[in-house]
């Protein structure tokens, strides 16, 4: 009887022992590291200016995983877009979301901004040599404000889901609303006032999002350049922005336009305080899921005039070798009536090999 009751109790003991193993190799299963990079030939013709050079736009690394009903990211980026006298390696990335229930998910941490649609849309899926300059500007990437490049986020908490779903069970309705300090990443808030963003759009048929964006908050210790060459430190700056989207993105065939608005000062007394932008592009198969045939029309106002206008008209192909790894390449004529010249037309050709692993 003992030698039964001590194999049985063996017997639970494996099992006890193998679940509990089990558990920890499925948790640890979930985590998945993976990245990108993107390298990049551009030359330009610009008066005084004139560029021909190769350069490491992006690399990042993320490690993804799941831990119950959350799902978090920690995503490290290095770049020298800016050059190698600043610092190249940043953290972008590191959230925890819940994600039990799709009509109500809850994010917090580093993220993306909830402000556009460009704004989160991968850099490669993206398909241009940049974001369009007025999401590089109004979105917080390299903002009119001064804020650090911190590619559209921001540290905070946002909630957001999907809901209404018709007879098919396809949701037709997105929301999302977040909380954020307004400083970029890896800052805390400069003057303890917090910026307040949300986004609504309809899914009206598989493919199509129409949408519209609120921004309103601060941002804390500008620098701004005053019309007579000094600077001023202000404590705490106003941002009002909007934005107004529409897509359709399906089977390959990429079609986007965003407008939007700022209001507020900038870094620069010159600027005044109200900018707008605006840019629509097409991105279209020729042969499927190897050749893509693009054109983008943008333009952004620093000051919200004409005189103060930098207008591309851009064209270009996108050849995929596997889904992984990709070439892009691109003509585009510039017209910056910022440029104190009165040639204010060049030419820019951009290549750019794309990699994920």
């Amino acid at each position: 009887m003992k030698k039964r009751m001590t194999i049985v109790l063996l017997v639970m003991f494996v099992s006890l022992g193998a679940s509990a193993q089990e558990k920890a190799k499925k948790w640890y299963d979930t985590i998945k590291f993976s990245g990108y990079g993107m390298l990049q030939y551009q030359g330009q013709d610009q008066e005084d200016h004139e560029s021909n050079t190769f350069n490491l736009r992006l690399a990042r690394f993320i490690l993804d995983g799941k831990i119950g009903d959350f799902d978090w990211r920690a995503q490290i980026q290095g770049t020298n877009l800016k050059g190698p006298a600043e610092p190249t390696v940043q953290l972008v990335d590191l959230y925890a979301e819940w994600r039990k229930y799709p009509e109500f998910k809850v994010r917090v941490g580093q993220f993306k901004r909830c402000f556009t649609f460009e704004n989160p849309t991968h850099p490669i899926t993206q398909g241009w040599r940049a974001y369009a300059d007025v999401i590089n500007n109004l979105s917080g990437f390299g903002d009119r404000t001064g804020e650090k490049s911190s590619g559209g986020r921001d540290i905070g908490i946002q909630v957001s889901g999907d809901v209404l779903p018709n007879a098919s069970g396809r949701k037709l309705l997105h929301y999302q609303i977040g909380v954020y300090n307004g400083e970029g990443v890896n800052k805390k808030d400069a003057d303890n006032k917090k910026d307040i963003i949300g986004g609504l759009w309809v899914m009206p048929i598989q493919g199509v999002r129409i949408g519209a964006f609120g921004w309103t908050g601060t941002h804390g210790s500008m620098n701004m350049t005053l019309l007579d060459g000094r600077t001023a430190t202000l404590e705490s700056v106003r941002n009002n922005r909007y934005c107004l989207s529409a897509e359709y993105d399906k089977d390959e065939f990429t079609f986007r336009t965003e407008y939007l608005h700022s209001q507020g000062l900038g870094k620069s007394e010159a600027y005044g305080d109200k900018a707008d932008g605006w840019y629509v592009f097409g991105i279209v198969p020729v042969i499927k899921s190897k050749l893509h045939a693009k054109a983008r029309y943008q333009t952004y106002r620093v000051a919200k005039e004409w005189s103060s206008a930098k207008t591309s008209y851009e064209c270009g192909l996108n050849y995929f070798f596997t889904k992984n790894l990709e070439l892009h390449a691109e003509y585009a004529r510039v017209n910056d009536k910022t440029i104190a010249s009165d040639n204010h037309s060049y030419n820019m050709f951009t290549a750019e090999l794309d990699f994920r692993f």
